[in-house]
């Protein structure tokens, strides 16, 4: 194949459908890749599965796949997904059930396990591996054997290798864990090209490939920070598209749908949590866009060229999530006149409530929604600003270690509409406790990672 036409149908677990089945409809796509997974989606996932040993994927993507398999099929359009989040297996016998409902047979999905890693870290501790947290440390926490023992999860960052085992077996789907986002689209790319595993600055290029598609409607004028105005009929926001061939790469998007593919959007986001433009890291390579170019080649069209490749790292990264205790959020609404003074008063209040109960917390954050709560230390609080604020929304959030300390909070919000300054209102139903998951990113040598393709024929 001389190039390889991939989309990029969802950006994030919870992402709506409607992009990837308008692409698979009018699009001449070879393939369609779906990102699901974020850094602390798995703890999700974890949970979900020790309560419903069923639950633990992305079950949006199963409305997805129900949507897209008549034209997939028709077309023969792979699909290749990280939906399978921490149950793969399950997210597999969903899918069956929806190729048997329409009526297919012969349908191959391919499948990949090992990148789940929780039950072998006790036996790597013992072996010497440290576990050193790549971010520091965590709430102070240095030594990874105060976790160890409140581990929920602990998933590996996998390449292209097993997505793309299957992928020569013939599979039209491929479901998998943690793959990154990026090699979802690079396996194809090396597929229908022929890129070798040693061909850096190919590899390179297909990782950009997915850099560019593995957030949906991100890259194509959603959240569109340098001209959001211009971006025609979001209301039915298009995804981008990668055209790939070995000599460049095109972004685009389908016809008949919303969006903007300009230099601009696509360069916001080329650099997304890009941190060092010269080594961004990869499982597959070491990715240089240093001297990368964005060009303008036709209407929602752009040409990227000069990305260079390096040797991949001989580590991979493991996210670990453990128990880090237990939080609640509780918010009370305040209107004119004086909102922002009786939001605050009430805020002191209920925090000498606290002091009475003896509350021991390990975090207490106070915001003012409206006014400080995204724009913190360098919001307006200008005397006439506040005055004249319309509404504020007070919201105390707690952490603590215990289920029971956190709950104290709880029950000192709703009186507060008639015991406390006047306008107040109480709205979003009783708050409810909740455990935080806390992350500890780490890295362990590639060797000690078992990846299993699997192919069924439905």
């Amino acid at each position: 194949m001389d190039k390889v036409i991939i989309g990029g149908g969802q950006g994030f677990w919870g992402d709506s459908p409607d992009a990837a089945i308008h692409m698979a409809e009018k699009a001449n796509l070879n393939y369609l890749a779906c990102d699901y997974l974020a850094e602390l989606t798995l703890s999700i996932m974890a949970r979900q599965k020790l309560k419903n040993p069923a639950a633990g994927y992305a079950r949006d993507f199963i409305q997805l796949f129900d949507g897209v398999i008549d034209n997939a099929v028709k077309k023969n359009i792979g699909i290749l997904t990280n939906a399978g989040g921490m149950n793969v297996e399950g997210c597999v016998e969903a899918m069956k059930a929806v190729v048997e409902k329409h009526g297919y047979s012969g349908y191959k999905i391919g499948y990949v396990t090992g990148d789940d890693l929780t039950g072998q870290i006790e036996d790597m501790w013992n072996q010497g591996v440290k576990f050193e947290n790549i971010d520091g440390d965590v709430d102070g926490i240095t030594d990874f054997a105060e976790v160890k023992d409140k581990i929920v999860n602990a998933n590996v960052y996998f390449g292209h290798e097993p997505t793309l085992e299957c992928l020569n077996a013939g599979a039209n789907a491929v479901i998998t864990g943690r793959s990154t986002d990026s090699a979802l689209f690079l396996a194809p790319v090396m597929k229908e090209l022929g890129i070798a595993p040693d061909d850096w600055t190919n590899l390179a290029r297909g990782i950009m490939v997915g850099h560019l598609l593995e957030c949906g409607g991100q890259g194509a004028g959603g959240n569109f920070e340098y001209d959001w105005r211009s971006v025609p009929r979001m209301d039915e926001l298009g995804f981008p598209i990668a055209e790939i061939s070995r000599d460049d790469f095109h972004i685009t998007k389908a016809p008949d749908c919303g969006g903007l593919i300009s230099e601009e959007s696509c360069k916001e986001q080329f650099l997304y949590e890009v941190h060092d433009p010269a080594n961004y890291v990869t499982p597959d390579v070491v990715v240089d866009i240093s001297k990368a170019t964005l060009t303008q080649d036709g209407d929602n069209r752009v040409r990227v060229g000069n990305v260079q490749g390096k040797p991949r790292p001989d580590t991979l990264k493991l996210s670990i999530g453990y128990l880090a205790g237990y939080k609640v959020s509780c918010m009370l609404s305040f209107a004119w006149p004086d909102a922002y003074e009786k939001a605050k008063y009430c805020a002191e209040l209920i925090m000498k409530k606290m002091a009475r109960k003896g509350l021991k917390a390990t975090d207490v954050r106070i915001d003012y929604i409206g006014l400080n709560s995204l724009h913190l230390d360098v919001a307006d609080m200008s005397p006439e600003l506040v005055k004249n604020m319309n509404e504020v929304v007070m919201r105390i959030a707690i952490r603590t270690d215990t289920k029971e300390e956190a709950y104290k909070l709880v029950p000192e919000i709703s009186p507060m509409q008639l015991n406390g300054p006047p306008g107040a209102s109480f709205f979003g139903g009783r708050s409810r406790v909740q455990e935080v998951i806390g992350l500890w990113p780490t890295l362990i040598p590639r060797d000690l990672v078992k990846l299993t393709p699997h192919i069924i024929t439905v």
